[in-house]
């Protein structure tokens, strides 16, 4: 019989390597609100969300000052970060609009409802929800069926009307 994870494994923290942790830091800290919990030296910080000891680790030990990674190589595609609730979606969207901060894409993939956005670094990361696993679509044999479609902006901005 094969190997299958643990159900409640989950991925406990990314960490990136960054050109400029000053840099880095207005996006994670300043404009998406994680929490500095730990500078290690000049060269890396932790950050979290609700004081975990880290989520995101940044580094410079091997990209101080380096140019991004090419697209079209091998390596992570982004990072997803998963807020609890649509209305905090829909908080970080409209800090994201009132700083001007760039999207990349957004979609509504049937499960879940996403925003598309590139650090500083070029790394991408995606800010979703999850819906309820109720509401996924699935076929006539339950199997799960995720799409790809337009992002109804005005509905998540009435989240925090």
């Amino acid at each position: 019989m094969s190997y299958v994870v643990p159900a409640n494994t989950r991925i406990g923290h990314i960490h990136l390597k960054v050109s400029d942790l000053d840099k880095a830091l207005a996006f994670y800290h300043n404009l998406l609100g994680f929490q500095i919990m730990q500078y290690y030296g000049k060269s890396a910080v932790f950050i979290s969300a609700g004081g975990y000891h880290h989520h995101i680790g940044l580094n410079t030990w091997h990209s101080k000052n380096a140019a991004p990674a090419p697209v079209n190589t091998c390596g992570l595609y982004h990072t997803a970060i998963l807020y609890p609730e649509r209305k905090d979606l829909a908080v970080i969207f409209k800090r994201l609009t009132v700083a001007n901060y760039p999207l990349s894409g957004a979609a509504d993939h049937g499960v879940s409802e996403a925003l598309y956005l590139n650090d500083p670094d070029g790394n991408g990361v995606e800010l979703y929800w999850d819906k309820p696993k109720e509401q996924w679509p699935v076929d006539g044999d339950g199997n799960l069926q995720m799409v790809t479609e337009a992002l109804d902006f005005d509905s998540l901005l009435r989240e925090i009307e």
